[in-house]
């Protein structure tokens, strides 16, 4: 084959320059990164030679391999792992493939692209290369094929393929290591980032002999522990150990807001080490994202795809699960419906749970951060999880009228009314905008404290979970308010025979004519204190909020339910256009008053007008009028 000249995908280009041009500060990382995907192509490869022996015959015993050449200013990483094609050189080392990164990517500019945390959410891998190389020559054998293949760059935009050599399987990454980062031909720098970063690594690390000119090492030198780390006791591992490990296993650059490491003994046997990332992932919402928990058997690594050992709503779990119970030669089928490894999720799910549960009050400010980070994901689990729906409804942390801060369901029932018996809450795209949201001026008035539910999810997860420890859960936008029959903030005393609200029977008389076919009903507010007009969904109807998530899903094929209109007796325009209605001098200014009102309340909850260029004339009729 001749050479072959390729184009960088583009977001690995720009990446490339970033990674390249901006992250000076922590340059070692690079090796930590090579020798992880090292250590996963002999995972990779082992499994594979469960059903094919085959592929390891003549060389059995993995490893990777460190080798300085001083001289030539050389840093060579080389693995006996899986290897790969000429296709996987394009796919691997070309292209990223992961869902969103081309958005991400996109984004990052200026500060962004110096930061390594913000770098590292999805993983600089095999581009981390060129901090230290302006050069980089990649060769490699896919396990059971005779065919070499050669990959080279030097990080500008562009790389070349072409045949190549190698004696037997495996990837061997030559650096040409740059002036600026001649501390990576010194051995005893390299003893002290693998020992550092790669100490976790379950094969060995080897630095061998080298032509660095002091004659060290004499002899293949093995630089880590070479143990999986979930198999040691908690005793034997400091936090700087489990952080790292926690980089390798997550591609991550943060560090774990709580590591959960736990052996399982009993019916069942597994190891547990697990991570909740301290950051949110770019991807989290994605729906292309996967788990990133990795499943081994005996230590011995089976897939990092395995959607049934660990529920949608904790996706942004990290970490292993090591089983002793299934069987080497799983495969990918027998991992469906496993009843051991649903025994293994369940058992996963409750310690995670649990550990967060317990976060929870020994840490409130620290649970907090978590739950800005992943709280729309975890209240996925009320909706989804039969079993853990109500424990996740007691932990969860919600926004409301009563505090700029947290509180949760318990703490809200504490502090419920005289009179209450419902859990008042509002649902809406945008925090700021449902705290103006004039549905709430009311319960604000009675100091009835109301839930802001901001994220996509609460819509669904209330039409399961109808009502907490007795207490229904009431939309302040749905049905009639009965604010009524509640103390007030002033007195605590119910108000009703008190009020002086003035007899609206005409204007919405007047209002039913005007919007006949538009509304369902139009009726006095008694949760209105400011604004003139809302809208509400009927008692036995959809919430407007929920209605809107499902168009914007195309999940609501139906036509648009009609909506409530409810009018303020005590603001000024309503007590106007009622003396108007009383003395029969409405004309068609009511009218245009019904209709502009209407549109008004249309776009406090966000919808579009039905007909802007009527709606522009009525207000600039109704300004004249009032002018």
């Amino acid at each position: 084959m001749t050479e072959k000249k390729h184009e960088f995908q583009a977001e690995v280009a720009k990446l490339l320059h970033i990674v390249a041009h901006s992250l000076y500060s922590e340059t070692e990382i690079f090796l930590r990164e090579l020798v992880s995907n090292a250590s996963d192509a002999c995972d990779r490869l082992r499994y594979a030679a469960l059903t094919d022996p085959a592929l390891t015959q003549g060389d059995p015993d993995f490893k990777v391999c460190l080798t300085i050449d001083k001289e030539a200013k050389i840093l060579t990483i080389e693995d006996n792992g899986i290897g790969m094609t000429e296709q996987d050189m394009i796919d691997n080392l070309g292209t990223i493939a992961r869902s969103g990164t081309s958005n991400f990517v996109d984004q990052l500019t200026g500060d962004d692209a110096k930061d390594m945390n913000v770098i590292g959410q999805f993983g600089v891998g095999f581009y981390s290369s060129f901090m230290v190389a302006d050069n980089v020559e990649v060769t490699s054998r896919r396990a059971g094929e005779d065919k070499a293949t050669v990959w080279t760059s030097d990080g500008s935009g562009s790389y070349t393929i072409s045949d190549g050599e190698r004696k037997g399987r495996g990837t061997t990454i030559k650096l040409h290591i740059k002036e600026s980062a001649a501390e990576y031909l010194e051995p005893h720098r390299i003893r002290t980032v693998i020992k550092t970063y790669a100490d976790h690594i379950a094969l060995p690390v080897v630095l061998t002999a080298n032509n660095d000119g002091e004659g060290e090492p004499q002899e293949d030198e093995t630089l880590n522990t070479a143990s999986a780390l979930w198999t040691r006791t908690k005793s034997e591992i400091t936090e700087e150990q489990y952080t790292e490990f926690y980089h390798h296993v997550g591609q991550a650059y943060d560090t774990p807001w709580a590591t959960l490491h736990s052996k399982v003994e009993g019916v069942l046997e597994y190891s547990l080490l697990l991570f909740i990332p301290e950051q949110q992932p770019f991807d989290l919402f994605s729906p292309e994202r996967k788990s990133s928990l990795k499943l081994y058997v005996k230590r011995v690594f089976i897939t990092d795809d395995c959607e049934e050992l660990v529920p949608a709503y904790l996706r942004f779990l990290k970490g292993i699960v090591d089983s002793e119970d299934l069987p080497l030669n799983v495969s990918r089928e027998m991992l469906q419906n496993n009843p051991v490894l649903h025994k293994i999720r369940t058992g996963l799910v409750k310690r995670v749970i649990g550990e967060i549960e317990k976060r929870s009050k020994n840490d409130v400010e620290g649970f907090h951060k978590f739950w800005d980070n992943f709280g729309a994901v975890l209240k996925e689990g009320i909706y989804e999880d039969m079993e853990q729906g109500d424990r996740l409804l007691k932990l969860s942390a919600f926004k409301s009228t009563a505090s700029e801060g947290y509180t949760n369901l318990s703490e809200y029932a504490e502090r419920m009314k005289e009179g209450q018996n419902n859990i008042y809450y509002i649902t809406g795209d945008n925090l700021d905008a449902i705290r103006k949201s004039p549905q709430l001026e009311g319960f604000r008035a009675k100091g009835i404290e109301v839930l802001l539910l901001s994220d996509p999810v609460d819509s669904f997860w209330l039409s399961r979970q109808t009502e907490f420890e007795g207490k229904k859960f009431k939309s302040v936008t749905q049905g009639s308010a009965e604010l009524d029959k509640m103390a007030s903030a002033e007195d605590d005393k119910p108000d009703e025979g008190k009020s002086d609200t003035p007899n609206l029977s005409a204007l919405i008389a007047a209002f039913k004519l005007a919007l006949d076919g538009k509304v369902k009903d139009v009726r006095e507010s008694h949760r209105l204190t400011d604004s003139p007009v809302c809208l509400v969904a009927d008692e036995g109807d959809m919430d407007i909020h929920l209605e809107k998530v499902l168009k914007a899903h195309k999940q609501f094929g139906a036509a648009a339910s009609q909506r409530i209109l409810e009018i303020n007796p005590k603001h000024a325009l309503i007590t106007k256009l009622l003396e108007r209605a009383e003395k029969s001098e409405a004309g068609d200014l009511v009218g245009d008053a019904a209709l502009l009102l209407l549109d008004q309340a249309y776009i406090i909850e966000g919808e579009p007008l039905s007909d802007p260029v009527a709606f522009s004339q009525r207000m600039a009729n109704f300004m004249a009028e009032g002018l």
